[in-house]
């Protein structure tokens, strides 16, 4: 009861549950298994609607615009949207469903459809690029998801560069055993255990000369102490007029919705960053 209590207590904190730890899923009405781009996905009509719409505001744009411009564009576009966790559908004994829904977000989906969504122009391509982010080898299957954040930067059709140690000569690594509770069951019933070395920034470390060396668009891990976990939350860096926010779907009581929240505030409150940089261009 109390491990429960310590992992609820730092959901809370972080402002996401963690996306993959609990195995209910949370279901919306009106969806429908369509086929796109020879591709099966559960999706509802209003977030075809939206996709279309997206990407017909996105032809507007400059060409020249960078990724980072692109996802600060992209995102932007969903801030107040919904937060709701464990949408997903996929498990141990639930075969896996490539599940499409821009009406609500967890931290994970957030930016898995922001990075998807910058990195295409069309429906067709959207899809190609969300398979291929969000599992390994484009295997849409419980056992090829990418589960935990660093995977972006660990397994096959790579999504990102951890650039932590990169940016920072405070950076501190640790050896992880993803998905192994500290009383040695796992997280995700059926997946393996996979020992990683886990790079972050303490949040002490994080002052104006990081602030500098990080980039609107650039991905956020919270890293979390817990064990056999490398983050508990995620969300975008975005740099503004009025200084760098945290762009993120949160769980916080007062939320409930994508935010925007002072990016200094939130993570001195935190035991420290990891940090993505995507690869596209």
């Amino acid at each position: 009861m109390y491990k429960r209590a310590v992992l609820l207590i730092a959901v809370f904190l972080s402002g996401c549950v963690e996306h993959s730890v609990i195995s209910k899923t949370a279901t919306l009405p009106n969806n429908e298994i369509v086929d796109i781009a020879g591709t099966k996905a559960n999706i509802d009509a209003g977030t075809l609607e939206k996709l279309h719409n997206l990407f017909a505001y996105r032809a507007s744009w400059p060409t020249a615009l960078t990724h980072g411009r692109i996802v600060e564009l992209v995102s932007r576009e969903f801030l107040g949207t919904p937060y709701l966790s464990n949408h997903l559908i996929g498990s141990q004994n639930t075969p896996e469903q490539l599940v499409i829904d821009l009406r609500v977000f967890d931290c994970f989906t957030f930016i898995d459809y922001v990075e998807a969504l910058s990195t295409s122009h069309n429906v067709d391509e959207f899809v190609q690029r969300l398979i291929n982010i969000r599992y390994a080898d484009g295997e849409i299957t419980f056992a090829q998801r990418k589960h935990f954040f660093t995977d972006w930067a660990e397994k096959n059709q790579l999504v990102a560069k951890d650039i932590t140690a990169q940016i920072s000569p405070d950076a501190v690594s640790v050896v992880k055993n993803l998905n192994q509770k500290a009383d040695g069951s796992s997280y995700l019933p059926g997946l393996p255990v996979i020992q990683r070395d886990i790079t972050y920034i303490p949040s002490a470390k994080i002052n104006d000369k990081l602030l500098a060396r990080l980039r609107t668009g650039d991905y956020i891990g919270i890293y979390t102490n817990l064990p056999g976990l490398d983050a508990s939350h995620t969300g975008i860096f975005i740099m503004t007029q009025n200084g760098p926010v945290f762009r993120n779907a949160s769980s916080r009581k007062e939320n409930m919705k994508v935010v925007d929240y002072p990016f200094m505030n939130y993570v001195k409150t935190t035991p420290g960053i990891i940090v993505m940089r995507s690869l596209s261009k």
